[in-house]
C-alpha cells in the first residue's frame, strides 16, 4: 500500500514533467518558427545600427539628353546620442558652427533614440561647415552624404519642372507628377553596437543607394530657351500682366516647349509667392479665347459642309443683330461682301456668327466637345483646369453667336493648342504629353518609351486640308501677316479677347494671342502665344502676338532643321512692309547680263572669268529688296 502510493506520486510527477516538457518544446517551436521574425527584429534593433545614405533623385533631361534637373552632393549631420561622451560640449560646439539654438541642439544630442538626424539646421550643409564639424572629431557625430536637387537653367522651364522639398520629395510639376519614379532607394552603413550604443569593432556593411529613374522629356531645351527669351522681351517691351508661349508637335501631342510669366527659380522657390510657383499658366489659366477659337468653328462647318470657302459669300455691314443683341465687327463699316475664305482672313465676327448659325447650337457644341474643350486634356502635369462651356440646354441664339467667335466660354491654352493640332494634323485629337521616355539611371538604357495617345478622330483629312489652306491664307493675305516668313509656309490665326472681371468686360484690357504653325501643308510645330494686357501698343493679336510667334517659328526652323519651300502662298505686301521678291537665277550669265537681271539688288563679284558660276543667296527664293547678292565668276 505504501509503495503503491509512492508509485502513484512518481507517475503523477512524471506526467507533470512530461506535460511541462511538451509545453516548453511547443513554446520553443512557436518562438523559433512563428515568432522568429519579430524576435529577430527586436534583437537586431538592440545591437545593429544603420547610418542612412540618401539616394540621388533621378535626372530629368530634354529630348536630346541635356540635363535640366540634376543633383549636387551635400552632407547632413547625424548624431548617435549613446556614443556622445560630453553632450553639453558637443551641443555647444555644433550650435556655434551651425549658428543655431543651443537648447535645441542639446535636445538632439541627448535624445533617447539610437540615431538622431539634426533637422533642419543640419541638412544640406556646405562643405566649409561640414569640414568644421568633421575637424571636431567627436564620437557619435557623423556627416552623411546627401544629394540636393539642382536646376542648372534656374528659371527656365520652372513651372514644368516644379521643385522639391528639403527631403527631396516632389512638390510641383514633373517633380510631383513622377515622384515615385524619380525617388531612388536609400542605402546605409550598417554596424553593431553594445547596449549603451558604443560602436563594436566589427566589420561595417555598406549598402549602396540606388538612384531614381531618369526622365527624358519631349522638351527641346534650345527651343525652350528661345521662348523664354521672347517672354522676357514681352515683359520688358510691353509691361504685360502675364504672358505664355507653348510649342507642340501636332502630329503626336509632344510638348516641345512651355513657359509663362511670371516665373521663378526652382532652386530657390521659397523666395516666391504660392500664386507664382503653383500656377502653370499654359494648363491652369482659363479665359475667353477670342478669335483663335474660330479655327474650331471653321473646322466644324467645313466638316459638316454647311459652308464652302470659295463659293459661299457673306456681306458684312459692320455688325449683325442676333435676337436683339448687336455684335460688331472690329472694322468700322464692315468688310462688305466676302467669300467665306475672306471672312476667315479678315477674322470677321459677323461672318463667324453666320458660320455658327449654319451649324446650329447642338452641332457646334458637339464639335467643341469632340475637340476636347470642357474637360482636362490629361497632360502629365498637375494643376490642369477644365475650362467652362455653356450648357447646351440653356443656350439661345446669342450664346450660339458669341461661342462661334470665342466669346462667353472659358478655355485653357493647353486645350486650344491640342484642339488646333487636331484641326491641322489630319483630324486626330492627341493627348498632350511631356515625358517621352524613362531611362535606367546607371546604364541610360531605355526602360519605357511613351507612345502618342490618340483620343479620337474629330474631322476628316479633307477637312483638315481645307483648314490648313485657310489658315495659311490668313498669314499670307489676312490678319496674321506679321507672322509671315518668306520661303516657308506658315499658317495661323490671331486672337483679341476682351477680359472679364466680376461678370463685366474690362475696357481696353485684352488678352492678345496668336496660333501659328509650319509647314502649313504638313505641320511639324504649332506655337501658341498669349499676352495679357500689354501696355503702350495697339491691342490686337496680329500686332503684338503674331510677331512673337514668328520669332519662335524662326528659331524652330533652325532647331528642327525645317527646309525652305518655294511653293508657299505669296504675301500681299502693303506700303508699310519690307518687300521681298523672288531672286532670279543668274548662274551661267556673263557679268553684264547678271547685273541687268539683278536690278534692284546690290551685287558683289569675286573671282576671274566671264560667266557666273555661283550665286548667294540661292535662286528662286524670296529675298529682301536691295539685299547684297554675291556672285563668283569663273
Amino acid at each position: 500500500m505504501f509503495f503503491s502510493e509512492i508509485h502513484e506520486r512518481i507517475r503523477f510527477i512524471f506526467i507533470i514533467c512530461v506535460i511541462v516538457l511538451i509545453a516548453i518544446i511547443i513554446k520553443v517551436f512557436y518562438i523559433q518558427v512563428f515568432s522568429y521574425e519579430k524576435l529577430n527584429t527586436l534583437a537586431q534593433s538592440l545591437w545593429s545600427r544603420e547610418l542612412p545614405i540618401k539616394a540621388d533623385r533621378g535626372l530629368i533631361v530634354d529630348r536630346n539628353g541635356i540635363e535640366i534637373a540634376s543633383n549636387v552632393t551635400t552632407v547632413s549631420l547625424v548624431v548617435v546620442p549613446g556614443q556622445i561622451k560630453e553632450p553639453t560640449k558637443v551641443a555647444r560646439d555644433l550650435a556655434d558652427i551651425l549658428n543655431s539654438d543651443y537648447k535645441d541642439m542639446l535636445a538632439h544630442v541627448t535624445k533617447s533614440t539610437s540615431i538622431e538626424r539634426v533637422h533642419p539646421e543640419g541638412r544640406q550643409l556646405s562643405f566649409d561647415i561640414a569640414e568644421k564639424i568633421n575637424n571636431l572629431g567627436y564620437d557619435g557625430v557623423y556627416l552623411l552624404k546627401e544629394s540636393k536637387r539642382y536646376y542648372p537653367y534656374t528659371t527656365t522651364l520652372s513651372h514644368v519642372l516644379g521643385y522639391v522639398g528639403i527631403d527631396n520629395q516632389g512638390l510641383s510639376g514633373i517633380e510631383l507628377q513622377y515622384d515615385n519614379y524619380l525617388t531612388g532607394s536609400d542605402g546605409a552603413i550598417k554596424y553593431f553596437s553594445d547596449g549603451k550604443g558604443n560602436k563594436l569593432e566589427l566589420t561595417e556593411v555598406y549598402e549602396a543607394p540606388t538612384s531614381g529613374i531618369t526622365l527624358q522629356l519631349t522638351i527641346d531645351i534650345n527651343l525652350q530657351q528661345a521662348i523664354e527669351n521672347e517672354l522676357d522681351n514681352v515683359l520688358s517691351k510691353y509691361n504685360a500682366e502675364q504672358a505664355l508661349i507653348m510649342a507642340m508637335n501636332p502630329q503626336t501631342g509632344e510638348i516641345l516647349a512651355m513657359a509663362s510669366r511670371p516665373n521663378f527659380d526652382s532652386n530657390n522657390y521659397q523666395n516666391y509667392s504660392n500664386e507664382i510657383i503653383n500656377r502653370n499658366l499654359p494648363i491652369w489659366m482659363t479665359y475667353e479665347p477670342g478669335s483663335t477659337f474660330k479655327i474650331i468653328s471653321l473646322s466644324a462647318a467645313l466638316e459638316e459642309k454647311t459652308i464652302n470657302l470659295f463659293e459661299d459669300y457673306f456681306t458684312d455691314t459692320g455688325s449683325i443683330n442676333v435676337d436683339g443683341a448687336t455684335i460688331h465687327c472690329w472694322k468700322a463699316g464692315g468688310h462688305g461682301t466676302q467669300t467665306m475664305l475672306e471672312v476667315v482672313e479678315n477674322s470677321c465676327n459677323p461672318g463667324f456668327v453666320h458660320i455658327g448659325q449654319t451649324l446650329g447650337t447642338e452641332k457646334l457644341m458637339s464639335y467643341i466637345k469632340k475637340f476636347g474643350f470642357g474637360e482636362k486634356t490629361g497632360i502629365d502635369l498637375n494643376g490642369e483646369s477644365n475650362g467652362i462651356l455653356f450648357d447646351v440646354a440653356n443656350m439661345g441664339p446669342v450664346e450660339l453667336a458669341t461661342t462661334s467667335f470665342g466669346q462667353g466660354i472659358s478655355v485653357t491654352p493647353i486645350q486650344q493648342i491640342t484642339a488646333v493640332s487636331a484641326a491641322i494634323n489630319g483630324g486626330t485629337l492627341y493627348k498632350p504629353f511631356i515625358v517621352g521616355s524613362m531611362l535606367d539611371s546607371e546604364t541610360n538604357s531605355l526602360i519605357k518609351k511613351i507612345e502618342p495617345t490618340k483620343v479620337r478622330k474629330v474631322i476628316s483629312e479633307e477637312t483638315s486640308s481645307l483648314v490648313r489652306y485657310a489658315l495659311e491664307s490668313v498669314v499670307a493675305n489676312g490678319s496674321g501677316k506679321n507672322a509671315y516668313i518668306e520661303n516657308y509656309r506658315v499658317g495661323g490665326k490671331t486672337g483679341t479677347a476682351q477680359k472679364v472681371k466680376n461678370g463685366a468686360y474690362l475696357s481696353g484690357n485684352y488678352i492678345l494671342s496668336f496660333m501659328g504653325f509650319l509647314p502649313a501643308d504638313n505641320p511639324e510645330i504649332v506655337v501658341y502665344v498669349a499676352v495679357d494686357n500689354p501696355k503702350g501698343v495697339t491691342q490686337y493679336g496680329g500686332v503684338v502676338s503674331a510677331p512673337i510667334a514668328k520669332s519662335v517659328l524662326l528659331n524652330a526652323i533652325d532647331i528642327l532643321n525645317i527646309a525652305p519651300r518655294k511653293d508657299g502662298m505669296p504675301k500681299e505686301y502693303t506700303w508699310l512692309d519690307k518687300k521681298y521678291v523672288i531672286l532670279p537665277n543668274v548662274v551661267g550669265m556673263n557679268k553684264e547680263e547678271a547685273t541687268k537681271a539683278l536690278k534692284g539688288f546690290k551685287v558683289e563679284y569675286s573671282g576671274n572669268g566671264e560667266n557666273v558660276i555661283y550665286q548667294s543667296p540661292n535662286a528662286n527664293y524670296y529675298v529682301l529688296e536691295n539685299t547684297t547678292i554675291k556672285l563668283m565668276l569663273g
